[in-house]
């Protein structure tokens, strides 16, 4: 933990000290980090044979989270849309 910690310390201090200055490719690097951050959390994953065996499961409850968190959200904003509009309506 301290690790993670020290190493965004040292970002947030590097980023700090080169503020003005333009890194023109920096979003291309940071892309890249991102895909292969991805890429390695998909090996970890597919290695652990526990996570393999439950994938069925774990997909399944992946799935019903999904449903949910977007019918919440659909409901969430039809809610406010009708909030928004009765009080347009009202002036």
């Amino acid at each position: 933990m301290f690790i993670v910690i020290g190493c965004m310390l040292a970002g947030i201090a590097v980023g700090y000290f080169f503020r003005q200055q333009k890194i023109r490719s920096i979003h291309k690097i940071i892309l890249a980090l991102i895909w292969l951050l991805l890429f390695l959390l998909g090996l970890e994953v597919g290695a652990n044979e526990t996570v393999v065996r439950q994938f069925a499961k774990l997909g399944f409850e992946a799935f019903l989270l999904a449903v949910g968190g977007t019918l919440g959200s659909i409901i969430a904003a039809w809610l406010l849309w009708l909030s928004v509009r009765n009080k347009s309506l009202s002036k």
